[in-house]
């Protein structure tokens, strides 16, 4: 072999090994990232939590948009990407013995999530009210939905663009059956349980009469939780609310009309009404978000990498967070 294949040769075989080692370096340490919890993404990124609010009175926009889920999806730097429950309550807290904040503007755009996280939410909301007696405002964007509306309950007052999509009242658990799937390909799901009930919602085995009952149960519960929210937060009759409340979707004016908001108008419209009673001098703050210049690359990068049928299905089911009660309106994104 003559000397410049011989050192082609070479540099090729090393070019070849550092790339393979990157890339599994890289896919290794961004899926570190992206399954760390919510309480490591604090850890982590506390330092960042805290927001400098201004020195002068104001009304604090709190933005809750996209799926609502009490982990936040982490991007490849930390960030939480779209909703971030953990730090829109420690915000809320943050509010509450801030002395130059006047009140919040909820700014809602959500199709819904999980009912933990949306009932976590508005307690907090009515526990910044009980202690601080400020209002809280709500505007309702594209659309706000199931666990959306849920939330909105602790507002005084809703407004909505008038091309919003709310309600969808209800509870939605969702689970796959995928006997047929696992049968072509040659699976076998093995369950070693302590109880017939123990495999309950397992994609490898049907719901029997019984689990599909106790499953009904766990909805109708939460279900009757999110009822009694609105009889007080829109100071309806419970049979009211339950005519309303078969889990469809309302158009603002139809929104209006059942006198689950309160009025339509433009975003601008809305935050003008807000200077009207809180005073022309307010401030309407709205907390910065941080971005890191790289984060789209390595977001790219990690989006390239090819997957194997599995972990595409595996991001599937953790992604539709199949099998938890969630106040969803499925299939509005």
């Amino acid at each position: 072999m003559k000397t410049k294949q011989l050192v082609a040769f070479v540099v090729a075989a090393a070019v070849f090994v550092v790339t393979g080692v990157s890339s599994i370096a890289i896919n290794t340490w961004s899926e570190g990232v992206k399954s760390s919890s919510a309480d490591t993404y604090s850890q982590l990124f506390g330092m960042m939590e805290e927001v400098t609010t201004p020195t002068d009175e104001y009304v604090a926009v709190i933005n809750v948009e996209g799926t609502i889920y009490s982990s936040p999806e982490v991007s490849l730097w930390g960030e939480a990407a779209g909703y971030d429950h953990t730090s829109t309550m420690d915000y809320v807290d943050q509010l509450m013995q801030d002395s130059y904040n006047t009140g919040i503007m909820l700014y809602m755009n959500t199709p819904g999530g999980e009912v933990t996280a949306s009932d976590e939410l508005y307690l907090k909301l009515m526990e910044y009210k009980e202690m601080t007696g400020r209002k809280i405002y709500c505007y309702f964007g594209d659309q706000s939905c199931s666990g959306g509306y849920y939330i909105s309950m602790a507002a005084d007052e809703i407004y909505a663009n008038r091309n919003c999509w709310t309600g969808s009242i209800g509870v939605i658990v969702s689970m796959l059956n995928m006997q047929g799937l696992y049968e072509k390909l040659g699976i076998e799901e093995i369950n070693i349980t302590s109880g017939n009930n123990k495999a309950m919602g397992s994609s490898g085995e049907k719901l029997t009469e019984q689990q599909r009952e106790i499953m009904q149960s766990l909805v109708d519960e939460s279900y009757d939780q999110f009822v009694s929210i609105i009889v007080e937060g829109r100071n309806m009759t419970d049979a009211k609310v339950r005519e309303l409340a078969d889990g469809r979707i309302y158009s603002a004016k139809q929104a209006l009309e059942a006198q689950l908001i309160d009025g339509i108008c433009t975003l601008d419209e809305y935050m003008n009404r807000i200077y009207e009673e809180q005073g022309e001098d307010i401030i309407i703050f709205e907390r910065p978000v941080d971005s890191y210049g790289l984060e789209s690359l390595f977001a790219t990068m990690q989006s390239l990498k090819s997957r194997s049928e599995a972990e595409v299905l595996q991001e599937l089911l953790e992604k539709e967070k199949m099998g938890g009660l969630m106040y969803y309106a499925d299939g509005i994104q």
